[in-house]
């Protein structure tokens, strides 16, 4: 447990938003994420290894799907129809997620201090299931899926656009990321970037260009608090 600095960069004075991803923030899915993918391509006859799986972790369904696709020569129809079984095999299992441990309490707390806004790589559907699973629809204002951008991240765009529908400037915002390909994302916006080490550790986040790296909700709460001090 700790909190680690690159000292890079100091915080924003008083945020006025915080920019979220979904999975690995708010919700443990990496696991659930990789077996359905793998069970996917598994049913064209594509096997993949773990090494694969790191390499686009953040990164959307559809990049990596056609990437590895495409290697083993598929045509479109046959992305198509991988994407297609993730999917179904993805919202069979959903129901089973369970949150980050203190991100509902976190965001909760958030609400009556921050506008909230939602910038993740998954889909409408695993986007809208996720957030009403854990009852957290109606706390963000805004909510970027992958529906909504047409360069996923290491893109800056899902949070460019998120802080745009806020009407907001990016140095009012902070973005919580846990992806290292998110973090380089929050990085071109720029905005500055807190990252939970759910899905990678402390030097691999801090490299990728996070601000600062937490372990915890509970001192992503401190720093704002000092912060706004």
């Amino acid at each position: 447990m700790g909190i680690y600095w690159p000292s890079r960069r100091t915080p924003t004075n008083n945020p006025k938003a915080l920019v979220l991803d979904m999975g690995g923030v708010l919700i443990d899915s990496e696991a659930l994420h990789k077996s359905t993918k793998r069970q996917a391509l598994r049913s064209a006859g594509i096997e993949v290894d773990e090494t694969v799986f790191s390499r686009y972790i953040g990164r959307s369904d559809r990049v990596m799907i056609t990437d590895v696709a495409k290697i083993h020569g598929l045509s479109e129809d046959g992305i198509e129809a991988i994407l297609a079984e993730k999917d179904r095999l993805y919202a069979l299992g959903q129901r089973d997620l369970r949150p980050v441990r203190g991100a509902i309490d976190f965001v909760y707390w958030a609400y009556r201090k921050y506008r909230l806004a939602i910038a993740t790589s998954a889909t409408a559907q695993n986007r809208k299931c996720a957030l009403a699973s854990l009852g957290m629809t109606s706390l963000f204002e805004v909510a970027i899926d992958s529906s909504f951008i047409v360069h996923p991240k290491p893109s800056p765009e899902v949070f460019e656009k998120a802080i745009a529908r806020m009407e907001m400037a990016p140095s009012d915002c902070w973005i919580i990321e846990d992806a290292l390909n998110g973090v380089a994302a929050a990085r071109e916006v720029p905005c500055f970037t807190v990252a939970l080490t759910t899905s990678f550790g402390e030097s691999e986040l801090l490299r990728a260009g996070a601000d600062v790296v937490v372990d915890q909700f509970n001192e992503i709460q401190t720093l704002l608090r000092e912060a706004c001090a």
